[in-house]
């Protein structure tokens, strides 16, 4: 098969690449690619990313959050992953079978010495251990089969980074991951380094280096870098487009407890309600417009909040700790259609 180059280690790059290539670049036999994203969240098409990221974690570390076009459940990237796509020409979705487009990651495995089986709908696993994931997405007579490697990937910010755990509870989570996912470099011969591993899944899927590399024109680039800024590094895109979902938190104070509830759609507060023993000196509901098509985003929060500081509406509660309190996880994020 030919090969992409894909541009670097942003995920908003990266995955609007999936998505262009997908759409537009139409080939006529198989094309694959290998690439890398630096620490990022990939969510599904269909997910609710608030349920989904430990936000406060992901801001503290500088993550990327990205929603991907095809299926499936939210994944962690960091350069200890290697990405795959490939692009397949396919007639019809009902020609699409997950084990047909899992084997040539998994042949390719094997002839580098690594003992995969296929595990289940979509996954490569060694030792019962989960190595990769899978998902795809048809569209015009193509399929996206994309998915990752886990070469020594860091499991503790991958248990960090998805969803909002209880920190006495994430040794625990993380001895979990580390039972149900396992690292390729744990079971590879001791010489092979990341780089060794690529260039031999590279040499293996190119037909032992006789395919040669599909160069993209300057247009084309030029679409793919378009795209990811006008969808795929915006908020509405990866935020903005999670289902309706009611939110709850509660938080005690110095100067009282609160329970924070809002109603949130297309990533926007459309109701909110602030109810507790706080002593504010004026009724809050006099600003209670200002948080409405917010941005459901504590930064969004606390900007009223400061603007509004001189009504002291929550009495001596810090507006930063108030606004904290709007970062999401599955804890308090239940969607509507469940409520």
């Amino acid at each position: 098969m030919q090969y992409i180059k894909y541009f670097g280690t942003d995920a908003y790059t990266n995955i609007a690449m999936d998505s262009w290539l997908l759409y537009h670049l139409k080939p006529d036999q198989p094309v694959f690619s290998l690439w890398q994203n630096r620490n990022a969240v990939i969510v599904g098409r269909n997910q609710n990313t608030f349920a989904e990221v430990n936000q406060d974690f992901i801001d503290e570390h500088h993550t990327q959050v990205v929603r991907r076009v095809s299926g499936g459940g939210a994944v962690f990237h960091d350069l200890g992953n290697i990405c795959f796509t490939f692009f397949v020409p396919v007639k019809s979705s009902a020609e699409v079978d997950f084990h047909k487009f899992v084997r040539p990651m998994y042949d390719a495995l094997h002839e580098v010495g690594i003992e995969a089986e296929i595990s289940g709908r979509n996954d490569l696993t060694i030792d019962g251990k989960k190595i990769s994931g899978n998902a795809q997405r048809y569209a015009g007579g193509y399929l996206m089969h994309h998915g990752t490697l886990l070469w020594n990937s860091d499991v503790d910010s991958m248990v960090r980074s998805l969803n909002v755990a209880d920190e006495k509870f994430i040794s625990k989570a993380a001895k979990s991951v580390r039972a149900r996912v396992g690292n390729i470099k744990d079971y590879a011969p001791a010489d092979l380094t990341l780089e060794k591993f690529w260039q031999a899944l590279q040499y293996y899927l190119t037909d032992e280096g006789r395919d040669t590399e599909y160069v993209l024109s300057d247009q084309q680039k030029k679409g793919i870098l378009d795209l990811r800024d006008q969808q795929f590094a915006t908020w509405d895109w990866n935020y903005g487009t999670s289902p309706k979902f009611n939110f709850t938190n509660h938080e005690k104070f110095t100067g009282g407890a609160i329970d924070v509830s809002a109603n949130v759609d297309q990533g926007r507060i459309q109701a909110i309600d602030f109810r507790g023993d706080f002593l504010g000196v004026r009724d809050w509901r006099e600003i209670k417009d200002r948080f409405i098509g917010l941005p459901f985003d504590p930064d969004a929060v606390y900007q009223v909040l400061h603007a509004n500081a001189g009504g002291h509406y929550f009495g001596s509660i810090d507006d930063h700790g108030l606004a904290a309190m709007f970062s999401a996880g599955a804890k308090n994020v239940q969607e509507e259609e469940n409520v």
